[in-house]
């Protein structure tokens, strides 16, 4: 298997003024296209730096692709660093890129300036890769049996631009079969899950690996690899034997979410829901509304943060407030069901606790959230415990919630 390293260039990604996303979006792709990646490191706008890591890099990967550092300003030095390092002799002016910058700027009706006109200059020892997304050209090396490409830092240009170098790859080495499937599972722990399939785990093909990934916002995922050619149907068929295992602990395969799958679920049956959220804020309506088409099952939400939202709009018994608390589950079912009447839904469900890091009693410790679900048939109410951070309570309730309308609707 053919080995890649990927090298992002940026004082900001080091002192952590932005999340390195292109790592993980490189190294998904590259997996999927059968490379392996087997480092990922990131440098300073250093010249020696980044020297240091082409040439450590040259050791040990087939592939090596770099972004940042190709902008118009001078802390942008990725180009004329990888012009020394690949021996160019000259910068030259790669005419497509440049009309293409003049016609950017034209249609934005901005001035460009030499900078901008320097974004064109490209070694001469290079092959341009096109960026039809932004000014800085992609640019790939060889050196030995190494290819080196180096893509704009910004994300939504390497990540148009990266298929483009798949296909180049593609056409100057035979990369391998590879095939990934990842099960979607929400409402059972990963220990759980794992003493639930032992025994399937344990009779899977040896070609065939096997990965748990947890998160408290998608559940647990079950991914399956192979990098052999009948991978794919293998991979389908010890799924199917899943089926009957987990029932309805799943309910889906990625890039299937709670949201959508709930959204399909509305939409089948013609039901509409509502929201009621109170420690999530939100999260639930903009979690389901995030959908395409979601206007045809999502009648609206409110956010009833305080108790006179609580009782007013939702018309929750002041009463019951005083005697159990906003946290409560009576609270709870009748925010439920006022939103089901206040915006004639079919469903609806309501959230109220204590997301934290404040506000937490001797009975009520930060990260209770009671639910409320109210059917076109019933209403019942349940609780959770929570022991994450703010916005990991938060993130919970809200799959929680989702998911438990899932389980009504496949149940009813």
């Amino acid at each position: 298997m053919y080995t890649a390293e990927i090298i992002t260039v940026g004082d900001e990604i080091l002192i952590g003024q932005i999340v390195d996303t292109n790592s993980a979006w490189m190294a998904r792709e590259l997996n999927l296209s059968g490379v392996k990646v087997n480092k990922i490191t990131s440098i300073s706008d250093n010249a020696e730096a980044i020297k240091t890591a082409l040439s450590e890099a040259e050791q040990s990967a087939d592939i090596i692709l770099i972004t940042g550092g190709l902008g118009p300003t001078n802390d942008d030095i990725t180009k004329r660093v990888l012009a020394g390092y690949f021996g160019s002799i000259r910068m030259i002016v790669h005419e497509p890129s440049l009309k293409f910058i003049e016609t950017r700027f034209v249609k934005r009706g901005i001035a460009m300036n030499e900078l901008n006109k320097q974004q064109a200059e490209v070694p001469d020892c290079c092959t341009v890769i096109p960026n039809n997304h932004g000014t800085a050209p992609g640019m790939w090396f060889e050196k030995g049996k190494t290819v080196c490409v180096a893509m704009p830092g910004v994300p939504s240009e390497m990540m148009k631009m990266l298929p483009d170098v798949l296909v180049l790859l593609r056409q100057k080495i035979a990369l391998p079969e590879i095939f990934h499937k990842t099960l979607m599972t929400y409402g059972i722990s990963e220990s759980e899950l794992a003493k639930k399939i032992e025994i399937w785990e344990n009779a899977l093909p040896e070609n065939i690996a096997l990965a748990y990934l947890p998160n408290i916002e998608t559940g647990v995922k079950l991914r399956l690899s192979s990098y052999i050619p009948d991978g794919k149907q293998i991979i389908e068929e010890q799924f199917n034997r899943l089926i009957d295992v987990l029932g309805k602990y799943i309910y889906g395969y990625e890039p299937d979410t709670l949201e959508s799958v709930l959204g399909e679920l509305l939409f089948k049956k013609g039901a509409t829901v509502a929201t009621a959220e109170s420690c999530t804020g939100g999260r639930i309506a903009h979690r389901i509304t995030s959908i395409s088409g979601s206007s045809a099952y999502f009648k609206g939400g409110i956010v009833a943060y305080s108790n006179e939202i609580k009782t007013s709009v939702l018309d929750v018994d002041p009463a019951d407030i005083e005697k159990f608390g906003a946290v409560s589950s009576e609270v709870a079912r009748q925010m439920a069901e006022g939103a089901l009447k206040t915006f004639n839904a079919d469903y609806a469900v309501s959230t109220t606790g204590i997301a934290g890091p404040t506000g937490e009693t001797i009975d009520k410790p930060v990260g209770l959230c009671w639910f409320g679900i109210t059917t076109p048939n019933s209403t019942k109410t349940f609780s959770y415990n929570f022991f994450c951070d703010r916005q990991g309570n938060i993130a919970g309730a809200s799959s929680i919630a989702l998911n438990a309308l899932r389980l009504q609707l496949i149940e009813l």
